[in-house]
């Protein structure tokens, strides 16, 4: 369980900030907030589930076979 620590609010502009203690702090350059029961919940931004997929597979280097292209059916409507 982690323990509740203060921590320092400020303006930056005309936004809110907190600082983040190092040891505490987020991986990546991004997060999500949220405003949960009154409380706001900080989150690393997730990547996207087949952005992070398609990083992780080998290319292909096999051909693939030459479809036959037939014309469209006729359809009664």
């Amino acid at each position: 369980m982690t323990v509740a620590r203060p921590v320092k609010l400020f303006r930056n502009g005309r936004n809110q900030a907190v600082r983040i203690p190092r040891d505490l702090e987020l991986p990546g350059s991004e997060a999500t907030i949220r405003k949960e029961d009154g409380k706001l919940i900080i989150e690393p931004k997730e990547a996207e589930a087949l952005l992070a997929w398609l990083k992780t597979i080998e290319p292909w280097n096999e051909e693939f076979p030459e479809i036959e292209d037939l014309p469209p059916e006729e359809v009664d409507i």
